[in-house]
Parts: structure tokens; sequence; C-alpha cells
């Protein structure tokens, strides 16, 4: 689909909080319900019956059935049908799930539209994937980004309490602060997230801890360019109180850190106490949340577009995180 910048400036300065007005940016963000059509097949006359699935989808069908499907199986016995009815049979159950959370999906589909027109109205040139819907295992990506699609895994968005995220197997792969966001409403989030790696993907290992702090707090602020709108505990995964903790602890979370730490190290071990999945921060009140580094990496990346406010969000991702944390002089009260 041709996309139509309608007068848009794009390279205007993002330094600050103004939103842009994206209204006529023409962007296609229709989600298609292929999780329906798969399970729809005539399981009798499989490979026929799915032969038209994959017309209908050619830019998703083939990913899915490498990915999701076959996956990991070094099953060499079987031919391609006996497989997919066996996923077919063995996987129904969730999909059942799916179709009574999902019966629609306008919400999500609205939400989506909007964050692709900021896409579009900051990166121009960038090409939208097509939004398409699988339902998979328990485990299956919640969302991938392939050459042409992005695939919305609905069966890891049917809510914290759904039966199968509480079983003593999915909470060791997942464990409830984790799980407690397998909620539709992080489904724009989660799509925008990979985007916004794909635009600005994760520097190689061997940075230091401020530097990937800083990284990981630029993708954050790319997020929220894409979606202003979304609540900040959508976009960092913390619950609302955790969130309200960071905030009015600032200047204490940013103490704990360079009192105790050696911000220039390179070494995992102390970085990973600041940066990844976490139920809290280890050193911290029980209150903080985990990956906190990355939230303090937003606010510098945050205080420096502020200061520099002429200069656009590509300049502000560009900019080396060694300068970013120089020329803030980041002290939070």
């Amino acid at each position: 689909m041709i996309v139509i910048l309608s007068g848009i400036i794009v390279f205007s300065s993002c330094g600050n909080n103004h939103i842009p007005d994206v209204s006529g940016i023409k962007v296609d963000a229709t989600i298609a319900r292929f999780d329906k059509d798969f399970f729809g097949a005539d399981t009798n006359h499989t490979i026929q019956s799915l032969d038209e699935v994959q017309k209908k989808y050619p830019y998703f069908f083939t990913d899915f059935i490498q990915n999701v499907v076959v996956g990991g199986s070094t099953d060499t016995l079987h031919d391609l049908a006996t497989m997919l009815n066996a996923y077919i049979n063995h996987s129904r159950p969730l999909f059942d799930s799916v179709q009574k959370k999902f019966s629609s999906l306008d919400n999500i589909d609205a939400q989506l539209q909007k964050g692709f027109q900021f896409v579009k109205y900051y990166y121009p040139d960038y090409k939208l994937p097509k939004l398409v819907t699988y339902s998979g295992l328990i485990g299956d990506p919640s969302v991938a980004l392939t050459k042409e699609a992005m695939a919305i895994g609905l069966q890891m968005y049917l809510g914290k309490d759904f039966s199968a995220y509480n079983t003593p197997e999915a909470i060791d792969k997942f464990p409830q602060y984790i799980s407690r966001r397998f909620e539709p409403a992080y489904i724009p989030v989660n799509c925008l997230q990979n985007i916004a790696l794909d635009i600005y993907p994760e520097k190689p290992p061997g940075q230091t801890m401020i530097e990937q702090i800083i990284e990981k707090g630029k993708q954050w602020y790319l997020i929220d360019k894409f979606l202003p709108a979304a609540a900040d505990s959508l976009k960092t995964g913390f619950t609302q109180n955790q969130l309200d903790w960071c905030k009015s602890n600032e200047g204490l979370i940013w103490n704990n850190i360079v009192q105790n730490n050696d911000i220039f190290t390179t070494e995992p071990s102390t970085i990973k106490d600041f940066i990844g999945e976490a139920p809290t921060t280890d050193g911290m009140p029980a209150a903080s949340p985990g990956n906190i580094g990355q939230w303090i990496g937003w606010q510098i990346v945050k205080t420096y577009a502020d200061k520099y406010s002429n200069l656009t969000l590509q300049q502000v991702l560009q900019t080396d995180a060694k300068k970013i944390f120089e020329d803030t002089k980041y002290k939070p009260k």
C-alpha cells in the first residue's frame, strides 16, 4: 500500500513533550486473522484445505509452519499432513480460548493504527509489516517480526489469571511477575517494541554499564515516541505501584547505583542486576522493580533530549551514550 505523508514535516525537533499531529498519515494496520483460517481447515483433507490458507497468507504461512508447527522437531517419520493434524488437535483448546477472548480486535487495531502513523512520521522510509494473528502453544512467541509480517500470538494474551499460565510448568518458565503482563493491553506496546528494536537494534556486548543503561533507555524513549498515549506502566512492564515508587525515589535509585557499583564496569554479573527481567532489584527495597537500569536510562535520555530540544529523534538516538551521560550531568533529587 502506498503511504501518503500529507504535508508532514518529518524531521521536526523531538526533544520536548510536543506530540505531532499524525492524523493525515495513511497506513494500513488491518489485523488479518490467520488463526481463524488455519484452525478452520478441514483435517480430513488437511493439505488441500491449507493450500487455500497459504494462498491467502503467502507472507506468513511458511514462517508459521516452519517456526511454530514444525519448530525444533526432528520427526522424519511422519508426513506433513500428520504433523499438521497433530498440532491442530493439540493446540485447539488454546485456540478455542483465544476465540472467546478475542472475538474482536478493533480496539487493538486502532492503537496499532496510531502507532504505525507515528512510526511513519519519524521514519517515513520504514516498511511497516503486515499485521497477522496466530494461535500457538504457551511459550510460542507473543510477537514476532518476520521479513514481511508482524505475527501476534494471541495465546500469550489471555489474561494473567488464565489457567494455562498458572500451572507449575508454566510458572517455572514464566514467573508470575512476567505472566501478569499476558494481558491484551500489552499487545500494541509489544508490537511497537519489536519495530523499535528493528529500527534501533541492540548494541554489541562489551559496553560499560552506564552505556548499556542509556542505550536501553533509548529504546524506551523511541517506544514513547511511537505510543505517546500508552501508559508508562505498559511501556516499562512495571506495575503502577512500582512505577510510582521509581518516580518518588529517582534520586535514591541513582545514588544506590553510583555509590555501590562501578558504573563503568563491563562485568555482566554486575550489569544484570540492573538490566533484564527480575521481580525486584537486588540491594533495593522490595517495592523496586527489576530492570530498573533501563528506567534510569530512559530518564537520562529524556533529560538530554529536553536539554537539547533542537535535536531530532534520530539525532538523539545517534548520540553516543557517553556523550549523553556527560552532557546531562544527571543528578536527580
